[in-house]
């Protein structure tokens, strides 16, 4: 479920198919910087309905997945 938040609003935000997203897919072969990645965390937040407050250094989809899942858990 986060994934495909998150793939929802990488390509609404880089007006891509969703399909085009992984896991494995970098912040940098997207063109989305830190500040852009934080937006995103501002606008996955309102979709899960929980605060998250990134605390480190995320590279991929599957870096910030991870991280928002354990997150959530805890």
């Amino acid at each position: 479920m986060i994934f495909e938040a998150i793939a929802k609003l990488i390509a609404e935000h880089n007006d891509c198919d969703v399909a085009e997203i992984t896991m494995d897919t970098s912040f940098q072969a997207l063109g989305i910087d830190s500040l852009d990645t934080v937006e995103l965390l501002m606008n996955l937040e309102d979709t899960i309905g929980k605060e998250i407050e990134l605390d480190q250094k995320v590279e991929t989809v599957g870096d910030l997945v991870r991280f928002v899942e354990s997150k959530c858990q805890g």
